[in-house]
């Protein structure tokens, strides 16, 4: 049993180093970009349209919107780590290696989304250090905002793998971010409160989860939220337990992997 344990870890350990520096060797590419975007989004949406918004939900537009553009941010970069690099396994043909290895398939999981949310980690680390020249943050609670960043890093990690084990080329790890991942992000009330909307689309717009975790996140940050923290929990714990088991059956069963 300790043996297997200690077997497990190194296995865990491994992926999870490779997928480190993976980011980390070309942190020109996969860290700086992110934080000079958000810095452009602050200078852009929060400096210079801010000041003629004025105030939203009792904060300056500029503060209003930090929190979204972290997990965007966050989201983004949680996702397409782990979607590039389980179908550049795939691609290069190195995946066999982990499934031929006496390993079990979670710790295979575990490996990837692991890295995918470190480089989540990281870009939001840089993207709130960048935050920082143009607001001050005074963190409402501490134990929430680090709990929803890492859920939210977690889920959108699990959604990059399962992008992956589907892909069947370069351009098909790119649909779901361009068609999906974007929208529901910019729709998901990073711009603005839901309470703006008319009713209709106040409804339409609780069917998006992103909404769920930029307002956990934002209640983290600031102390506010349109909607139900509690709620939002439930769905992000659903959803990470959803995709968790349907990742782990996927590779069971081989699906996009074994031909």
């Amino acid at each position: 049993m300790k043996n297997r344990l200690g077997r497990y870890w190194i296995a865990y350990y491994t992926i999870l180093t490779k997928e480190i520096l993976r980011f980390a060797r070309i942190w020109v590419q996969t860290v700086l970009p992110p934080a000079i975007t958000m810095a452009l989004y602050y200078i852009i949406f929060g400096t210079l349209i801010g000041e003629r918004i004025g105030e939203m939900d009792g904060f300056r537009y500029i503060d209003f919107i930090v929190p979204g553009l972290i997990l965007m941010s966050v989201i983004t970069n949680s996702y397409a780590n782990v979607v590039s690099s389980f179908y550049s396994s795939k691609f290069q043909q190195h995946i066999e290696e982990l499934l031929i290895a006496p390993v079990p398939n979670w710790i295979i999981l575990a490996g990837y989304v692991s890295g995918g949310v470190a480089r989540g980690v990281v870009v939001g680390i840089a993207v709130t250090g960048v935050s920082l020249f143009f607001t001050d943050l005074d963190i409402h609670s501490y134990g929430w905002t680090l709990m929803v960043f890492v859920l939210t890093s977690v889920l959108f990690a699990l959604a990059g793998f399962i992008n992956a084990v589907f892909a069947n080329s370069f351009d098909d790890i790119s649909i779901i971010p361009t068609f999906v991942l974007t929208p529901l992000t910019y729709l998901g009330g990073v711009f603005y409160s839901i309470h703006l909307l008319p009713e209709f689309w106040q409804s339409v717009s609780l069917a998006n989860p992103v909404l769920y975790m930029v307002n956990a996140f934002r209640y983290g940050l600031l102390g506010v939220s349109d909607i139900s923290i509690a709620m939002a929990l439930v769905i992000i714990l659903g959803f990470i337990t959803g995709l968790t088991a349907y990742s782990l059956y996927l590779l069971r069963n081989g699906v996009g992997i074994k031909s």
